[in-house]
């Protein structure tokens, strides 16, 4: 793909996070790849997600920026959302969170083959029992 198609195929793919459409998934990550350095199945990151949305039905990731370098695409994002069951060890409260997150993929054959992700657990935990 070039640099233009991977733009316009990862602007789809946070359009489709962010509309919750999860079950799509398998057009844009692999059957098989490594998830934070760990070999898993595209299953366990839609999984990851799905839970991800029941436990913060509004949550929403703003995407900041957007690189591409050949094959890689690094990403800033906000993400901002609102609990409404346990998550991350905290009850709901009503409280909502707003946190930073970078992401780092290699793309194969037009799919994700490495996701790598870093946002701050700690502050997030920090807003939600404040």
């Amino acid at each position: 793909m070039t640099d233009r198609d991977l733009r316009s195929w990862y602007l789809r793919y946070g359009e489709a996070l962010n509309n919750h459409e999860l079950d799509g998934m398998d057009e844009f990550i692999n059957d098989q790849l490594l998830y934070d350095g760990v070999p898993v199945e595209r299953d366990d990151v839609v999984a990851v997600l799905k839970g991800i949305v029941d436990a913060v039905p509004d949550i929403h990731w703003e995407l900041e920026e957007l690189l591409i370098d050949r094959d890689r695409i690094a990403v800033r994002a906000t993400n901002t959302g609102t609990p409404v069951e346990e998550w991350l060890g905290v009850a709901p409260s009503g409280k909502s969170f707003e946190i930073v997150e970078y992401a780092i993929y290699t793309v194969g054959d037009g799919r994700f083959v490495k996701m790598t992700n870093l946002h701050d657990s700690a502050e997030m935990v920090r807003q939600l029992t404040a």
